[in-house]
């Protein structure tokens, strides 16, 4: 008896990916296609949603040439259903819907923020963790009890991913502004003071962020600012998440999200894990649906459905 196979469909914000995932658990194929918006601009939700719906189609067959399955072979249609921007979800859904109906395949919707952990959690073996999900839609430390997954502390307004994307916008650096600041990072190493803000176990990265802006304005290094603008950022996110490590004395440590990325993060968590004498995991770069630039076209060709 095979095992059956999934095409998911993911459009929450710039990127339009599809994929074709066994039941045992196997990635047999992804593809993706980024919006890039013009420099010094953040991603506008209208035209990120006509880049996905201009790029669907190559994408969902680039998926599904990599996993040599046929689409009628295919056992369900999954799709990313929320949180993320309107527009671009619509596309996503639209896009999976024809093809749930067109093949006959029952259609499943998928909650973006535990798609990142549960494939986290898939990935890295990690089976009981206290879960930081750090993205451009998601700042929240969780954990699985009585049937729910109970969140720890979050953010109070913006995202860490938001934090970082407005921040390069404004000082002109490419977007997502995540991967951009951790690279000019490296060359700063002076320290600015910056507000540092945790109320509970909960943050909040506006003042962080207005703060950084005007000391940039009053001509502050951009390396060191953007040194600084890290070092402050995950120290909240590490010391929220020390709190709610030590609360529900989890022996496992989960790292995911777009955010994850970040080798500085992953070594502050990893001091904290290690502190707690806890076993600390971290989502592969490859499943965090970072992306700089667009993915190369394909020769457009008919599904073969």
């Amino acid at each position: 008896m095979r095992h059956p196979f999934c095409l998911g469909i993911e459009s929450t914000a710039h990127t339009f990916g599809a994929a074709v995932a066994s039941g045992e658990g196997v990635i047999c194929s992804d593809a993706k296609a980024a919006y890039v918006p013009p420099l010094g601009r953040g991603i506008h939700p209208s035209e990120a949603a006509q880049h996905h719906n201009s790029k669907a189609h190559e994408v969902i067959l680039e998926a599904l040439k990599k996993s040599r399955i046929r689409p009628r072979d295919l056992d369900v249609i999954a799709f990313a259903c929320g949180p993320g921007l309107g527009p671009c979800l619509r596309v996503g859904a639209t896009v999976a819907r024809a093809l749930s109906v067109y093949l006959h395949k029952p259609l499943v919707p998928v909650n973006h923020a535990l798609a990142h952990i549960e494939i986290a959690c898939l990935t890295t073996g990690a089976l009981d963790p206290l879960v930081v999900l750090v993205s451009g839609g998601h700042s929240a430390i969780t954990a699985f009890a009585a049937r729910r997954w109970r969140i720890c502390g979050e953010t109070e307004d913006i995202t860490i991913g938001n934090l970082f994307d407005m921040f390069a916008r404004e000082t002109g650096l490419a977007t997502p502004g995540g991967p951009e600041i951790e690279r000019v990072s490296e060359s700063g190493g002076d320290f600015i003071d910056l507000p540092y803000t945790v109320k509970g176990n909960d943050v909040a990265f506006s003042g962080l962020l207005s703060a950084s802006l005007r000391a940039y304005g009053k001509g502050a290094a951009l390396p060191d600012l953007c040194f600084s603008l890290q070092e402050v950022a995950f120290s909240m996110m590490a010391e929220a998440t020390e709190r709610a490590l030590a609360h529900t004395e989890k022996k496992e440590l989960l790292l995911t999200g777009g955010v994850a990325a970040n080798k500085r993060f992953q070594s502050m968590l990893e001091s904290v894990a290690k502190d707690h004498d806890t076993r600390f995991y971290v989502v592969d770069r490859k499943y965090g649906n970072v992306q700089s630039k667009n993915a190369e076209s394909l020769p457009t060709s008919e599904l073969g459905l």
